[in-house]
């Protein structure tokens, strides 16, 4: 171990020399290119398939939809300058913007992109709902008035007016429509490139492709005809993106160091103690350097417990008593462990499942748990394993890269009598056991897919059993399942969240979860990079960011 840490510090010595030597070869060039890598790769730019970060962040630069999420994700026009909700919620009526063009391409008449109108909204919406085309977003619109074809309830009375009509109420459905998979498309585009629309993609954004070599670069070229402005300024001010695709984050990091790359988002523990403090902060030694970034992310990071008696091999599972999930909640210290494992990085997991960097969330209404062994001691020996004796082996299943919390919670919990074997399992494997209730101790976690409280407290309704949703745990609990289900008619976002605490309440008091932390956006520019911002969604909007030669 000693010898690892001496070969890590050299190498940092051995970057920081290299940073002086930024590669100078473009100097003369005055375009303003914003370049980033993309360590997972980009396998699609078509928005119908844009499920990973990877192809969100690229397809954002791209396409645009009706709305758009600011900073703080809160739901502003895009496409669509106006709309209108029915009193019911059940109808939504959009008016267009008349100055929206996709992009050019050889496929328009003299290669001139047309105008955007309703109906290429209702024909990118049922590319969606087609079940031969198996888009991975078929499921935001799952609440939406559907015909005898399967086509949705998506209507064009006008060029300018788009009516969507919802079969039942679901409030947070104009949230869904922020997402990639929303974006508009050309059909007469779409239906010429068929499936190699993907890497020919054409939308409506502040970007338009230039070059693909897929797994070696992505460049992307300024929307000369892009319908937003900023104070008078047509965007996006930059000329250009470049996305590489190196796999190695030890050389991502060096390429950022050296300036060769202008963003870098999250952090690989190979390095973060060279780059955040104990407290979170950035390395002075880097301040004058590069500029961090922290914004609270929608994503919790929890562990599940499988609390189904019905399956046979559950039924004996000493995790089905409620005293025992909660001792193991009470049981370890979130605070040191966010301190000393993550530098800070995120915020402990003590008020629920919902995270902190949520919309309208208020810290007053949402209560978890938090360090107290006399607490869990107390509980164990209620629920008959005073000290621990008799309670079997408890066996965590996780991945690699959680390892060394699983192995914090492990010491921890053993000091209380609960004792604790860590499974290390490959990322696709773990997923599986999970999706088929194979394990009754797992790591997990979930990011939002859209800014609503609903996102999260969905993994916990009776009826979204996995695998055919997204209930991992199997919990069942009427009462919950009565205010969940209240929730979805109720259209006043503060009596909403009311509900929602109410929730989060009885998930906390039954413990089908321990919430580990709220994890936290980290994003480094270089310091001639400004407009970037940051948001809960860790979306990438690039049409208002500055850069100085």
């Amino acid at each position: 171990m000693k010898s690892y840490i001496k070969i890590c510090l050299l190498s940092f010595i051995v970057i920081a020399s290299l940073y002086s030597c930024k590669n100078t070869s473009d100097k003369n060039d005055t375009r303003t290119v914003f370049r980033y890598n993309e360590s997972a790769g980009i396998s699609t730019l078509d928005p119908a398939f844009a499920k990973d970060q990877a192809q969100i962040w690229a397809c954002n630069q791209l396409y645009n939809g009706l709305v758009q999420p600011d900073d703080s994700m809160r739901i502003k026009p895009c496409i669509a300058k106006s709309w209108t909700i029915s009193e019911d919620g059940l109808r939504y009526t959009f008016i267009l913007r008349k100055d929206v063009f996709f992009q050019d391409d050889a496929l328009f008449p003299q290669g001139k992109g047309r105008r955007v109108v309703a109906s290429d909204f209702v024909y990118s919406f049922n590319i969606i709902l087609s079940e031969q085309n198996a888009s991975p977003g078929f499921w935001i619109f799952n609440d939406v008035a559907k015909d005898s074809l399967g086509n949705g309830s998506f209507k064009a009375p006008n060029d300018s007016t788009f009516v969507i009509s919802l079969k039942q109420c679901f409030p947070p459905f104009l949230s869904l429509l922020e997402m990639q998979y929303c974006s508009v498309v050309p059909h007469e585009v779409v239906e010429s490139y068929g499936k190699d629309f993907r890497k020919h993609p054409v939308g409506t954004g502040p970007f338009q492709l230039k070059m693909w070599k897929e797994n070696q670069k992505l460049v992307l070229v300024k929307n000369p005809h892009y319908f937003e402005f900023d104070k008078e300024k047509r965007l996006p001010y930059l000329d250009a993106v470049s996305i590489s695709f190196v796999v190695d984050k030890q050389s991502v990091f060096l390429e950022f160091i050296r300036g060769n790359l202008d963003f870098m988002s999250g952090i690989a523990p190979s390095y973060i103690d060279e780059l955040i403090s104990k407290k979170g902060q950035l390395n002075p030694k880097y301040a004058d350097r590069i500029n961090l970034n922290l914004q609270p992310y929608l994503n919790t990071e929890y562990l599940g417990f499988l609390v189904d008696a019905s399956l046979p091999d559950n039924a004996k599972n000493p995790l089905l008593k409620k005293e025992v999930r909660q001792a193991i909640n009470y049981g370890f210290d979130r605070r040191k462990m966010i301190k000393y494992l993550r530098n800070s990085i995120g915020t402990p997991g003590i008020y629920g499942i919902v995270p902190v960097g949520m919309p309208l969330y208020d810290t007053a209404k949402f209560k978890g748990y938090d360090y107290n062994p006399e607490k869990a001691r107390t509980l164990l020996a209620k629920a008959g394993y005073k000290n621990g004796e008799g309670l079997p082996e408890i066996v965590l299943s996780t991945t690699s890269s959680y390892l060394d919390l699983c192995e914090y919670l492990q010491h921890q919990l053993g000091e209380i009598g609960i004792k604790i074997k860590v499974d290390v399992n490959p990322p696709a494997t773990l997923r599986e056991m999970i999706a088929k209730s194979k394990l009754s101790f797992f790591r997990a976690s979930w990011i939002a897919d859209y800014p609503d409280m609903e996102n999260y407290l969905s993994l916990f309704y009776s009826k979204n059993f996995c695998p055919k949703g997204p209930n991992y745990t199997h919990f069942s609990n009427q009462n919950f399942d009565k205010l969940f289900e209240q929730s979805r008619t109720q259209t006043n976002d503060s009596l909403r969240t009311l509900l929602y605490a109410q929730m989060d309440s009885i998930i906390m008091e039954e413990a089908p979860v321990v919430v580990l932390y709220y994890d936290i956006v980290l994003r480094f520019t270089q310091k001639n990079i400004s407009g970037l911002g940051s948001n809960p969604m860790n979306l990438l909007t690039l049409k208002r960011v500055k850069k100085v030669q």
